[in-house]
């Protein structure tokens, strides 16, 4: 069995947008969210977001932006595959990391057509099923459902972070921990 290896993961945070955002249970999913990128950063783990069309649908929530390092790439996109956005396969490639680590919206369409194209490019995908959203509970289920038939991992924040942190004698460990509520 797999386990992630902080030094070799990278959080992919996919289109948690205020507009996105403001159809869902929003409060659940920013902190959920907040919660990855906060310890994403403080691991000093990489991150890249993208943002689906932030002219008509908003940029990250502003909760969890202010946590991104200053260096976080944001990749505007219109595909739904973010591989499919110009320069996105690339910078993935150039930190030279095997696991990413998926959470976003919505699960059955970006989230899932990014995983399926992350999947064939020969990376280990975790999907963090408790900080991904759809509007519709029956395409929730069946957008992991899919991802995990295709090969990936399904995954929760707690799961995820206990993972990266390894230990208890882990500097961050408190910081982390005290996220968890």
């Amino acid at each position: 069995m797999n386990v992630l290896d902080p030094e070799n993961s990278l959080l992919l945070v996919i289109d948690v947008q205020e507009k996105l955002v403001n159809a869902l249970d929003k409060n659940i999913i920013i902190k959920r969210v907040y919660n990855l990128v906060k310890s994403a950063r403080l691991l000093s783990i990489p991150i890249v977001v993208t943002e689906q069309y932030p002219k008509g649908l908003g940029s990250t929530v502003a909760d969890i932006s202010k946590e991104f390092p200053q260096d976080t790439p944001i990749f505007e996109k219109t595909a739904f595959n973010a591989l499919s956005e110009a320069g996105m396969i690339d910078k993935l490639k150039s930190y030279n990391k095997k696991q990413i680590v998926l959470c976003g919206i919505e699960t059955h369409i970006c989230v899932h057509q990014t995983a399926a194209a992350l999947l064939r490019e020969g990376f280990e995908v975790y999907v963090v099923k408790d900080a991904c959203a759809s509007r519709n509970k029956y395409e929730f289920k069946q957008g992991i459902e899919l991802m995990q038939q295709n090969g990936a991992k399904i995954s929760c924040v707690e799961i995820v972070l206990f993972e990266w942190l390894q230990t208890a004698k882990n500097p961050n460990f408190k910081e982390i921990q005290a996220l968890i509520k």
